[in-house]
């Protein structure tokens, strides 16, 4: 295998591994380890997002910011895709999905989908696998699974309705689509509050959404054409770099291959105590001093009372 495939395969197997959320002990090349351990031995870090998305802040030299490192081009559609798109017209298609994480939902709150999507000129694809609400309206379709990256690169694609959810906001600032938002858990509501906050895209609550609450949050998307013009920003910053997120990534990968790691990259605060950590030695240490300094002010101050105070008490007696 490639030298390069094999960095891919390392990445994403680490990506995978990171992502199990396990905090327990597990083995490592039959070695009982801990996931803490284990973070604490990384010598670079992928992050998977980038300045269209992120705000500015300082980064540790062995943080690498590689989001949309899966983003590819779009492919043409199934032709019973292809054909349902087309028929849109003028108005265009939705693209709604949740996740692969959430297959489907309550039956009232699909109801309450269905019947806002049943509410707009555009076709829906709705990638859902409960069973079919009842207010499900002529313009949507369901289905298990959609090409999701291909629907998003379509030119018919006005919004995207998405959990937000990296891998979903990547594809979507990759092709300039603009979004409504639905976070449900983990990180999807700080996404969702980034992209927001860029410009590109609408919130909606899961818990409390109403039918009004997602109609007017897709007909604000898809009438107010800042939104587009801000996700399309977002777009040129996200094509504008002078390597490909995947590319910089095998980059890296293959750096701490060449090198045996990237120690020169780490920051030394992996070896530090939790009270140096946190500089509680340098805190006792100053804290002490003052304690000294007022000692000796107060011992001082006294001295001085008894040397002279008290000397001219005794002359007058």
């Amino acid at each position: 295998m490639p030298v390069k495939w094999m960095s891919v395969l390392l990445l994403l197997q680490m990506s995978c591994y990171l992502r199990s959320g396990s905090c327990g002990k597990v083995e490592i090349l039959g070695r009982p380890t801990t996931m803490v351990d284990t973070m604490k031995k990384a010598e670079m870090w992928f992050i998977r997002s980038y300045w269209d998305l992120e705000f500015p802040r300082p980064t540790l030299p062995n943080i690498e910011f590689v989001g949309g490192l899966h983003c590819k081009p779009a492919k043409p559609l199934p032709e019973e895709m292809e054909e349902f798109a087309q028929s849109s017209g003028e108005h265009g298609v939705v693209v709604f999905s949740l996740g692969s994480m959430i297959n489907n939902t309550t039956r009232e709150r699909a109801n309450a989908i269905a019947s806002a999507l049943a509410q707009i000129p555009q076709k829906v694809f709705w990638r859902y696998d409960g069973m079919e609400p009842d207010t499900l309206g002529p313009n949507t379709r369901i289905f298990k699974w959609i090409p999701q990256n291909d629907l998003l690169g379509h030119p018919k694609t006005r919004v995207f309705v998405t959990h937000g959810g990296a891998n979903g906001i990547y594809e979507s600032i990759h092709h300039g689509v603009p979004m409504v938002g639905i976070p449900m858990f983990a990180e999807q509501y700080d996404n969702i509050a980034h992209i927001v906050a860029k410009g590109a895209a609408a919130s909606v609550n899961f818990h409390t959404m109403t039918s009004s609450d997602l109609l007017n949050a897709l007909k604000e998307v898809i009438n107010n054409p800042s939104y587009k013009k801000n996700v399309m920003w977002l777009s040129t910053i996200h094509h504008d770099q002078p390597m490909k997120p995947l590319d910089r990534a095998v980059f890296w990968v293959e750096y701490v291959m060449r090198h045996k790691g990237a120690k020169h990259l780490k920051p030394l605060a992996f070896n530090l105590t939790w009270y140096q950590y946190y500089s509680l030695d340098v805190i006792g240490f100053l804290l002490a001093c003052v304690a000294a300094t007022i000692f000796l002010t107060i011992k001082c101050c006294l001295f001085v009372y008894q040397f002279f105070v008290k000397k001219q008490k005794n002359k007058k007696e």
